[in-house]
């Protein structure tokens, strides 16, 4: 008779739940994310501004004896900055064309930083492509005196090439040498910021009879019309058709394929025969040609005189909108909107309720950390659906 035992089974782990995943498209859960990112960002901002309030610090003073009084306090200085910031973003004709006026260069510029991730670059030069725009454009626009149209044409003309060249270096610098892209754009930012100082001391650029650095004003001819009796100018247009550009580029064109591919993954892209270096340059190029887009629209429609603080912080702030708009035609556009509207109504905001102009800095640094965090957002807003690879989006250059 054997004497051996029969081995006891194996315990079985429980099943695992299936992760629920969402039925939503990829982008409807990205833009949901979004969405959740600045819901939070202005609970952030609520708070800076309860904690600044000096209406709401007084109330603390007494808390213990009329705690409702500090509740009041805070609801109501929130309150009245964000219905100032929505009255000066949105409250009628003339906000909301200057907040579509502040949204144009933003918009092109984040169209410039979306198409070179889409590619695998990082171009956080369009400052300087921008400025470079500017520069040829705004030179054409008081150096030249032609007629109607084709002198508005020329100029933009020369805006697009200024920034494709300033961009362009840098396709080719990367495509040639290696050179890494933000080492270059950085550079090349800095040596369009100081060519421009020194172009406007120069006699072909300086204002006869100014001292400052200012050009002159570009002739009637070679600006955007206006609409109406307000800053809004033909650009946003342009600005709207350079989305469409581009999200037919990546979208329905061969050269669109390549440069999609190449950013996903260029070992790969080189072993099927395409040409990286090729799409580097294409990439760069087009996207530079995109920045001094913006760059008319900042001295033929906004700005009218070329002057050292041209590009402000556009070319940076460009990095942002594309950041939220996650790499796509229709996010930057959206993200330039929502920007230009935080431009616009922070100005109303300071003028009513002194809230500081900066608050408005502060949301959109927020609304940019909290999209780049994806996985904190759904930690909040558990009802979040999921999307496969949806954490790694901006690591992957939005390639998806």
């Amino acid at each position: 008779m054997s004497t051996e035992t029969e081995a006891a089974p194996a315990p079985v782990p429980p099943a695992k739940e299936p992760e629920r995943r969402s039925g939503l498209p990829s982008w409807a859960v990205q833009g949901l994310v979004s969405l959740s990112a600045i819901v939070l960002a202005l609970l952030v901002g609520a708070i800076l501004i309860i904690v600044g309030d000096e209406q709401v610090q007084k109330a603390v003073g007494y808390f213990g004896a009329a705690p409702m009084d500090t509740v009041s306090a805070a609801l109501s200085a929130v309150g009245e900055a964000y219905k100032s910031l929505a009255v000066g973003a949105l409250g009628g004709w003339t906000p909301i064309s200057e907040s579509l006026t502040q949204a144009t260069p933003l918009i092109c510029g984040g169209l410039a930083v979306s198409l070179a991730f889409r590619t695998g670059l990082f171009n956080i030069g369009a400052q300087g492509q921008l400025i470079a725009g500017a520069i040829l454009a705004s030179y054409v626009g008081f150096a030249w005196h032609l007629p109607p149209v084709l002198h508005l044409v020329l100029a933009i003309v020369a805006g697009l090439v200024g920034g494709a060249i300033w961009g362009g270096v840098v396709g080719l610098l990367k495509a040639r040498t290696g050179a890494h892209e933000v080492i270059v754009t950085i550079m090349l930012n800095y040596v369009a910021i100081y060519l421009l100082a020194w172009l406007l001391t120069t006699k072909t650029f300086q204002r006869p009879g100014r001292t400052d650095p200012i050009s002159p004003i570009v002739d009637n001819n070679a600006q955007y019309p206006k609409f109406g009796d307000t800053r809004l100018h033909l650009g946003f247009v342009l600005a709207l058709v350079a989305a469409v550009f581009v999200w037919w580029l990546l979208n329905r064109s061969t050269i669109g394929f390549e440069l999609r591919a190449v950013g996903a993954n260029a070992d790969a892209s080189r072993t099927a025969g395409m040409s990286v270096g090729r799409a580097y340059v294409i990439a760069m190029v087009v996207a530079g040609a995109l920045a001094g887009l913006a760059g008319t629209q900042q001295v033929l429609g906004t700005d009218l005189p070329l002057t050292d603080g041209v590009a402000a912080s556009v070319g940076f702030d460009a990095i942002t909108v594309a950041l939220l708009g996650r790499g796509t035609p229709l996010g930057t556009v959206l993200a330039g909107l929502l920007f230009g509207a935080l431009n616009a109504g922070g100005l109303q905001m300071q003028l009513i309720t002194q809230t500081p102009l900066t608050l408005t800095t502060v949301l959109q640094a927020v609304i940019v950390l909290f999209v780049a965090a994806p996985a904190l957002v759904r930690s909040i807003f558990r009802f979040l659906p999921k999307e496969r690879g949806a954490g790694a989006v901006l690591a992957k250059g939005w390639n998806g």
